[in-house]
């Protein structure tokens, strides 16, 4: 039957003293042994232990270093390690802490002393992880709430739509392989790529019969259009959370050309923040590139040579050369997505 108890490590070169510490622990716990801090550091990964009695003064690597060199690894940072010493002076003290300890125990030790401080840090360990595992659930938790919003508002700025097909999820995918080309975190990448699908949310706030109208718009239909910047802006901007501020950002400035003829702003060059410059791009050219009932899907090729010709004017050059740059890798997200659209599987394990 496998041992439940609390494993806990004994570091300790004499063995007189590691005899001792298993007389006074060996009914409660399954105990492992080292006799130096690097076999310490190999038998940790191999039995990943709860707690570390740790020895200072050993030969070929004290404790301090031990102790260095396990928190300076993720997968055993988290064991709690007691330092067992003869030292007293303060300054010794303050140095096992600093390299990660949480206690000390001096020499000679006391039976009931050594029994209640594993007891203590170990139950403080356990509720300390407890504690990670729960704030990680709630993460989680929130995240695919967070998620299921961004989904749905995203769908709604597409609703009156009927021809958009995967449009929002595909030109977000381009928006983030960019973001990457231009030296953004694969945090910052990912979260424009859940910003992005939500860029027309404004829509929603077009009368249909605008957004319908099979023929060309008049000025005053236009002027009425050209609101749904602001409108989605305003809707997205109600949540301070980082990925609705740069949602709010790309609604509102998406429609921002680089040499300032754009709406509704008419912001220039740089002004623009950058996750709506990059949005603006990914946009255009799968508009480009997909069909719609009043026209023909464009070649890859000739979509790139237009967005080629609009740098400068209406798109950031840099950005431009980002996407250039990146072909291949966008030509494998259009199949990709274009393979999505025809057997159903839209979301699939993407997001």
């Amino acid at each position: 039957m496998k041992d439940h108890r609390w494993r806990v490590l004994i570091v300790d070169d004499e063995s007189n003293n590691l005899s001792l510490m298993h007389h006074i622990l060996a009914d409660e716990y399954q105990l492992s042994f080292a006799i130096n801090g690097i076999s310490a550091l190999e038998v940790t990964k191999k039995v990943m232990p709860d707690i570390i009695l740790m020895d200072i003064m050993m030969p070929e690597m004290d404790g301090y270093e031990a102790c260095r060199m396990i928190k300076a690894d993720e997968s055993i940072a988290d064991i709690p390690v007691i330092f067992i010493t003869a030292m007293s002076d303060v300054e010794d003290e303050s140095r096992g802490f600093e390299v990660g300890g949480v206690d000390y125990i001096t020499k000679p030790v006391s039976r009931s002393i050594v029994k209640a401080r594993v007891a203590t840090h170990l139950a403080l360990h356990d509720q300390k992880m407890a504690c990670e595992k729960r704030v990680l659930e709630r993460t989680f938790e929130l995240e695919s709430s967070q998620r299921s919003a961004i989904f749905m508002l995203g769908e709604a700025g597409d609703y009156n739509d009927t021809d958009t097909g995967v449009h929002i999820w595909r030109m977000a995918a381009y928006s983030c392989a960019v973001a990457r080309c231009r030296g953004w975190s694969v945090e910052s990448a990912a979260m424009l790529e859940l910003a992005a699908p939500m860029h027309d949310i404004g829509k929603v706030g077009i009368p249909d019969a605008i957004l319908k109208k099979p023929g060309a718009l008049t000025d005053e239909e236009w002027k009425i259009m050209k609101r749904h910047p602001k409108i989605g802006h305003s809707i997205l901007s109600k949540s301070n959370t980082p990925i609705f501020e740069m949602a709010a950002d790309v609604a509102m400035f998406h429609h921002e050309k680089w040499n300032g003829a754009g709406y509704p702003n008419m912001l220039k060059g740089e002004s623009i923040p950058e996750s709506a410059r990059v949005v603006a791009v990914a946009d255009v050219f799968d508009a480009l590139t997909m069909r719609r009932p009043y026209k023909d899907a464009w070649p890859v090729e000739k979509a790139l040579e237009e967005i080629v010709n609009s740098s400068g004017s209406h798109f950031d050059p840099g950005v431009v050369k980002c996407f250039l740059d990146i072909e291949d890798e966008i030509r494998q997200i259009k199949q990709m997505w274009d393979n999505r659209e025809e057997d159903g599987s839209i979301f699939s394990d993407h997001f």
